[in-house]
Order: structure tokens, then sequence, then C-alpha cells
């Protein structure tokens, strides 16, 4: 199926919006969806990190990003810190590091090469701009069901067998395979139940 990749503009935005809903549901927190005003905010100072999926007509998938200082992206702090909340206040102009706040694909329309395609931009704006990296922390939605069939399971552990390829996480897995590297486990990174609030931290360098 022929989708588009493209820059986001503001008549986007309630789409890209409501895509967040289906995208991700209940137990993921509603308080975490982005607000339009959050995204027409990351258009006016990054408008080239700001991109949508469209196919027929129809948005299907949106990625946001910001630059962040080296400072900033070495503290390994939660995503609010990292980033300065929805807003992007920690948003810096010549930061070393692309930082990924979000990549959302529509159900319907995943494995695809959607998610490939955002990041693909993602490495060019890295290399395009002779940052130090790409960076992100990831989502792990899959700890919780693996934690509660086997044997209490440290975050760390899970994370490294995902990286072993011996278990797969719907998340952190293809993220792997786009040629990023796990550093390790953010502990308290954002609200998010099925990850135990944690996140794998990833980079890919240029």
């Amino acid at each position: 199926m022929p989708f588009l990749i493209r820059a986001m503009t503001p008549a986007d935005v309630c789409g890209a919006v409501e895509l967040q809903k289906l995208a991700f549901p209940p137990p993921f927190s509603e308080n975490l969806h982005w607000d339009p005003e959050h995204l027409l905010r990351h258009i006016e100072i990054f408008p080239e990190g700001q991109w949508v999926a469209e196919m027929d007509g129809q948005i299907v998938g949106s990625c946001s990003n910001a630059l962040i200082s080296e400072k900033v992206w070495q503290a390994h702090a939660s995503w609010s810190a990292t980033t300065g909340g929805p807003f992007i206040w920690n948003h810096e102009t010549k930061g070393s590091t692309l930082y990924g706040l979000d990549i959302t694909v529509h159900p319907d329309t995943r494995r695809i090469g959607i998610g490939r395609a955002f990041y693909n931009n993602r490495y060019r704006i890295v290399v395009q701009r002779g940052l130090a990296r790409y960076g992100t922390g990831c989502r792990m939605p899959d700890y919780r069901t693996y934690a509660e069939c086997h044997a209490p399971t440290a975050l760390s552990t899970y994370a490294a067998k995902v990286v072993a390829g011996e278990i797969v996480d719907r998340t952190l897995t293809p993220l792997l395979r786009y040629g990023l590297n796990y550093l390790g486990v953010i502990e308290n990174y954002m609200e998010d139940v099925e990850s135990a609030n944690a996140a794998a931290l990833l980079e890919r360098s240029r």
C-alpha cells in the first residue's frame, strides 16, 4: 500500500491528535497524548523535524522530534526532564542530538514500512546537520505481560533478552532492527503501566 511521508502542517494537527487515541489506547494514559497546541508549537520551532504519513488523503502516521543539548542527552533523564515537556521547552536549535519524541501509526497501517520511513528521515537529519546522534527512550509495552507469565523479571533482564533476540517486544524489537543501539534502562521515564514506567535508552551515532 503506497503512503507519503511529508512535513506536518497546521492542517494536519487535528488528524494527528485523533490518531493518538487509536494508536495508544488504555492502559496508556490519555494525559500523554498530544494536544493540538503541542504539535502547533513543534511545527513553529522545528518544522523540519515534524512529519506525517498520508495514505488515500488520510493521516495514518505522525512523527515528532526535537533537538537537545549534549548535557541534556547525557543526563539520560525522564521524558519530561529531557524534552522540557510536551511543548519541548528544552529544544535547542544548535543541539547535538535529534531526540525522538513520538511515532504514531494507525493500527490498520502497521507493518507496511511507515515506521522505518520515519526513522530514515530521522537519520537523514542527523547526517545533514552533522549531529552527534539520534537518541530516544523506547517503550517496552510487552514487559507487563511477560512479567505476569514468568518469574519476577528485572526490566534490565527483560530488555537484554529482547536485544539478544530471545523474546520479542512489539516496540523495542522493531527499533533495534532499524539500527539503534541499546544503552540501558531508564527507570521512571514516563507514566506507562505496560512498561513499568521505564524505557529502553537507544541511540544511533552519526
